[in-house]
């Protein structure tokens, strides 16, 4: 298991179309991913889940990542994250 805390770089946070791209890139792996913010955890893999966390930028946020491609799965979304989602 990976585990990582990031810092949302975007000022709209998780929302809509940057949620999006999170979910596609989380989707590319065989691994199970979860979000956590404050306590709450939620499968990275699923919008309403994503969207339902509420993230706004300057967020910090945790992501877990078990399975045959984890450390793959944690840098491809956390290179995601620090890009500020290339808005």
């Amino acid at each position: 298991m990976c585990v990582k805390d990031v810092v949302i770089q975007n000022q709209v946070g998780l929302y809509a179309r940057p949620a999006t791209f999170f979910i596609q890139k989380a989707n590319e792996y065989k691994s199970s991913i979860w979000v956590e913010k404050d306590e709450r955890k939620v499968n990275a893999k699923s919008l309403l889940g994503v969207l339902s966390l509420g993230i706004v930028g300057g967020t910090t946020i945790k992501i877990i990542v078990d399975g045959p491609d984890e450390k793959e799965a944690l840098d491809g979304l956390v290179n995601l994250v620090e890009s500020g989602f290339a808005d």
